[in-house]
């Protein structure tokens, strides 16, 4: 089993700017902060990665036609997926942890790159890697998907609270426009929560670093399916 991404302190994170903490904006070039490493401000995994699938799993196993195919055991699938995500996507700056003891796996789309400040529009250098995330999801079938959305803390919170449910959907939206069945997905826009971390630009503003889109892929067993049957 491969164990979870093991998280820098943020002191040593924020050292590693402009080194190997840094991926390029597909659309000018700029190097920014990769979450990778800057995700060491955040404490390790959050809380609301920990709770089960959105809106629950019973329906969406049903919903969703997951059934004879998903394994009794999922490990060695489980293991074989986070790996080949975490290989395919080296140097997009995207991030892949496993969420729990294989509870989930966590891709974490990167700040600043996967979006424009104020849009939802997916930047077109990202498509690339957004296509190896649909390949995988559906060379491994017997998951859901669910896809978080958030913010920086321009604008207002409602306007910021919009945006992030647009932007998790836009990413949705373009799996399932890959081939991914499209009842696997849900999504949730989280606003600017969870910016706990936060650099001084250079022009010395206090920026939130949270433009990102983060999918979680939670594996669906036999047993699972044989409980959503029987409720």
């Amino acid at each position: 089993m491969k164990p979870s991404r093991i998280l820098l302190s943020s002191t040593a994170a924020l050292a590693l700017l402009g080194t190997s903490a840094c991926v390029t904006d597909p659309n000018t070039g700029e190097r920014k902060a990769s979450r990778t490493v800057l995700g060491a401000g955040l404490g390790g995994t959050l809380g609301y990665l920990l709770g089960g699938a959105i809106g629950g799993d019973t329906g969406r196993i049903i919903g969703a036609g997951i059934g004879g195919s998903a394994g009794a055991v999922f490990g060695k699938k489980f293991d074989d997926q986070i790996k080949e995500l975490d290989e395919q996507t080296q140097g997009s700056g995207v991030e892949v942890e496993e969420v729990g003891d294989q509870d989930a796996i966590l891709v974490r789309l990167p700040d600043g790159v996967t979006f424009s400040s104020g849009s939802a529009d997916i930047n077109p250098g990202f498509y690339d890697t957004l296509n190896t995330v649909a390949e995988s999801l559906i060379k491994y079938p017997n998951s859901l998907v669910d896809v978080y959305g958030f913010t920086d803390t321009t604008g207002s919170d409602a306007f910021n609270q919009s945006l992030s449910e647009q932007r998790a959907q836009a990413v949705a939206d373009y799996l399932a426009a890959r081939g991914v069945a499209r009842s696997r997905f849900a999504t949730r826009g989280f606003g600017e929560s969870y910016d706990q971390l936060r650099i001084k630009t250079a022009d010395g503003v206090d920026e939130a670093l949270n433009r990102r889109v983060e999918i979680k892929i939670i594996p669906i067993s036999q047993d699972d399916v044989a409980a959503a049957r029987g409720q």
